[in-house]
């Protein structure tokens, strides 16, 4: 299978001498795929598995409470379509490691740091657990408007299995991405109240894209080594995608500025701990429990 070729970004970038100090996930130095420090490479892809876990439990939470039922079941199915990206991810960041921990491991009994998500998909979806279908509209996407791009580039991956992810969720990440589409569409161009609450959720997760472009040391070890692509390299795909939802919604895409959240890194919102303890409870006062 061909792998992605290095970003010039990649190549450019000199390599950092702890470009892969941050909490430990792996039991020692040893390389990866084509010379990759092994660490970066597994948390490369932990992040991918934490994107989705966390957006599938945001998600979760409309469940039953959608404003249709139609909308109900829809978003239900994308959360199930999250979580099940998860799972496959996490089982293979947890082959990738040789530890021992399996995908319910490495989703209930990590800490909040060693969580690798964006900062933008564990927000909460408005002031209360389903205040504003405007924000859940706006992140989904946010972020389907990046994974389309980022799904197909990886189908490409240097690491076989990565690219064998990436070739299923792809199909999901285009079905979220029109459904988020035409949903911002519809209360952009709507109702006043509709259009005004679509454009502040614009401006409360604009703030939070900065961190999808931030290169930093993992993400520049798998781009040179084939594994993965730089995100920066594929903001104008995103670019284009969501200027022309926008567009089409009558709403103003928000100014750019100079905030950077840094979940992928393991530092979080005050809003990460609440949302792994709902997750998480059930499995840390039942350790090993099968049912």
């Amino acid at each position: 299978m061909p792998t992605i070729a290095p970003s010039a970004a990649a190549k450019r970038a000199p390599a950092a001498a702890d470009s892969t100090a941050m909490t430990p996930v792996s039991g020692g130095p040893a390389a990866g795929a084509a010379g990759l420090p092994e660490s970066a490479h597994i948390q490369y892809v932990l992040r991918l598995a934490d994107n989705a876990l966390v957006l599938g439990q945001r998600l979760s939470q409309w469940c039953g409470h959608g404003p249709l039922l139609e909308e109900d079941i829809a978003l239900t199915n994308i959360a199930l379509d999250q979580i099940g990206q998860a799972r496959l991810l996490l089982s293979h960041a947890g082959q990738l490691e040789g530890r021992g921990r399996d995908e319910d491991t490495l989703a209930y009994l990590r800490d909040e740091p060693d969580f690798r998500n964006w900062t933008l998909l564990e927000l909460p979806n408005g002031v209360g657990a389903h205040d504003d279908y405007a924000i859940v509209i706006a992140r989904n996407l946010i972020f389907s408007a990046l994974q389309v791009p980022l799904w197909d580039a990886l189908t490409r991956s240097g690491d076989a299995g990565l690219a064998a992810i990436a070739a299923k969720s792809i199909k999901e990440a285009r079905s979220h991405l029109r459904h988020a589409g035409d949903w911002l569409v519809r209360l952009g161009d709507g109702t006043d109240e509709s259009h005004a609450r679509a454009q502040a959720a614009l401006e409360r997760l604009w703030p939070y894209t900065n961190e999808l472009w931030a290169v930093d040391p993992v993400e520049q070890a798998v781009a040179a080594a084939g594994i993965g692509p730089l995100t920066s390299d594929l903001r104008p795909a995103w670019n284009a995608t969501v200027d022309a939802v926008l567009a089409s919604a009558t709403l103003k895409r928000p100014a750019d500025g100079a905030f950077i959240s840094s979940g992928k890194l393991g530092v979080h919102s005050e809003h990460m701990g609440f949302l792994l303890a709902e997750m998480q409870s059930l499995a840390r006062a039942h350790p090993g429990a099968k049912w």
